[in-house]
């Protein structure tokens, strides 16, 4: 007899560890499987490895990304919390500029929408004080020559301190004003677009102070008119489309006009006589 077939023949059941050469079918039928949560891991871009988990959801990089501020604000007095609104190239404020001088369009608001800027503001605010006080000065000099000639040259200082005052009060506290009202009356507005809009409407009278230094009396009122008229409409077009669909603020609007116009007759009045 094979030694082979004999050893076949015995029982095994009773063996450590001996498997049953057929799986009950109930018992297979029986077993789930445990339904299976996708992950991923995310690469390491080399900052740290305590920046997140070991592992994400497919959900979690929705979720980081909306909790992440977005603006570096770092608090009134930080300095660095203002450096984005001065995050300009040159092309960007000549193109503002340029809009500034055709105010029939009335989107300015939609054009800095996306990065409002403070730099324009203080660089046209700056040179025109500047503009209005040398200007001013030479202005009037000129008229005197006209009739007296033996006027000799003499600066005002004066005309500095009405110029800073005059331009930087109403550059800061007319859009302030606004925002405050608009706030105060229910309208989603925003501070420094309104600062934005407002310092480049003021871009116009810098190339008007050179017209007006032409000693005739009658050409310098008909342009600091048109150059009064340009930039209150800009104010005026461009703040309607900004709160259009909020019901009674046309008054807004119309005394925003009016008070740009304000400004163009009191450049003429006091700096050019």
């Amino acid at each position: 007899m094979d030694d082979s077939s004999s050893y076949s023949n015995l029982p095994t059941s009773h063996l450590l560890g001996s498997v049953p050469s057929v799986i009950n079918e109930e018992k297979k039928a029986s077993f789930a499987v445990p339904e299976a949560n996708i992950q991923y891991f995310p690469p390491n871009n080399g900052s740290g490895g305590s920046r997140g988990r070991g592992y994400q959801t497919l959900e979690a990089p929705t979720e980081s990304l909306e909790q992440q501020p977005p603006k570096n604000w770092k608090g009134v007095f930080n300095i660095s919390s203002y450096t984005q609104y001065f995050n300009v190239d040159t092309d960007v404020v000549i193109n503002r500029l340029i809009s500034s001088f055709y105010p029939t369009g009335g989107d300015f608001f939609s054009k800095i929408d996306a990065n409002p800027d403070l730099y324009g503001h203080i660089w046209i605010t700056t040179t025109l004080v500047f503009m209005l006080s040398s200007f001013g000065n030479f202005a009037t000099y000129l008229m005197k020559k006209r009739t007296d000639g033996t006027t000799s040259w003499s600066f005002d200082v004066g005309y500095v301190n009405v110029a800073a005052s005059g331009i930087y009060g109403y550059a800061v506290v007319v859009p302030l004003a606004f925002y405050f009202l608009l706030q105060y009356l229910g309208s989603n507005a925003s501070l420094i677009r309104f600062w934005c809009m407002w310092g480049y409407s003021l871009s116009i009278f810098i190339p008007t102070a050179f017209l007006l230094l032409i000693p005739v009396e009658f050409l310098r009122w008909m342009i600091i008119l048109i150059a009064g008229m340009a930039s209150s409409c800009f104010v005026y077009l461009n703040l309607r489309s900004y709160i259009e669909g909020v019901n009674d603020l046309t008054i807004m609007v119309v005394a925003a006009f009016l008070l740009q116009m304000a400004l163009a007759i009191f450049i003429k009045v006091w700096f050019f006589p």
